[in-house]
């Protein structure tokens, strides 16, 4: 009798977390069918998101000249984001390349994602990285080594998309995440991850880290403060 009750307390306990955590959620919205990637924010894909907005630094001061909004959606292949980022100077890399991966990308303009599936051992988990010149990294974090970044060798196999709009000050990042490259469960609607969103922002004399959670360190890499991303099936 104890362990059902025990078992019946866990139950409502967890869905009464779940519930209260869904208010300040990353929404990942359901789509029927895969896409072709864009950047096209006017598109019925991107319409049908319901976003989120990167507007503070790293230790949690409002940064509204950066303010990046961040939309997703999800298949039962892929996690599609989009990130509309506001510029006033990129830094970029000289002689971009487009094809292979781009080690130390993070010292240039991007656009990041962090998410994790296990909650027990939350200093794993995969990092997501997209510049405006199409250039790309993931990463498979692992807190507990010595130099994490020797992740980055790993291949998730996920795409990415970017243009510049010069005129508006606006640079554009798409990225299609395959799921099975975060973890071997299917994706169903109400599946939880703990993720942060990052942009780094221009030149090193002027630069910005524009944050969604803000991990109140100098360094993105503070698991405890991500927050979580939520597979849901309507906006």
């Amino acid at each position: 009798m104890n362990k059902l009750f025990a078992s019946c307390l866990f139950l409502l306990t967890g869905t009464m977390h779940a519930t209260a955590a869904d208010d300040s959620a990353f929404k990942s919205v359901y789509a029927a069918q895969d896409v072709a990637l864009d950047t096209d924010t006017q598109s019925a894909f991107w319409q049908g998101a319901s976003p989120v907005y990167a507007e503070i630094d790293i230790m949690g001061n409002p940064e509204p000249a950066y303010r990046t909004k961040i939309s997703s959606r999800w298949t039962k292949n892929y996690l599609y984001l989009l990130y509309e980022c506001p510029y006033e100077e990129l830094y970029l890399k000289p002689s971009p390349n487009a094809v292979d991966e781009t080690f130390e990308l993070w010292n240039w303009d991007v656009a990041e994602i962090f998410i994790g599936t296990d909650f027990k051992n939350i200093r794993r988990y995969k990092e997501f990285e997209l510049s405006p010149q199409r250039e790309w990294i993931d990463l498979d974090v692992n807190l507990d080594l010595p130099d994490h970044t020797v992740g980055w060798t790993w291949n998730s196999g996920f795409q990415v998309a970017a243009r510049i709009d010069a005129d508006k000050k606006i640079w554009y990042g798409a990225m299609k995440i395959p799921f099975k490259a975060l973890d071997s469960h299917r994706p169903a609607a109400g599946r939880v991850f703990r993720a942060n969103l990052f942009r780094s922002q221009g030149p090193p004399h002027h630069r910005k880290e524009i944050v969604w959670k803000a991990p109140m360190s100098k360094t993105f890499h503070v698991p405890e403060k991500f927050g979580q991303l939520i597979l849901v099936k309507d906006n």
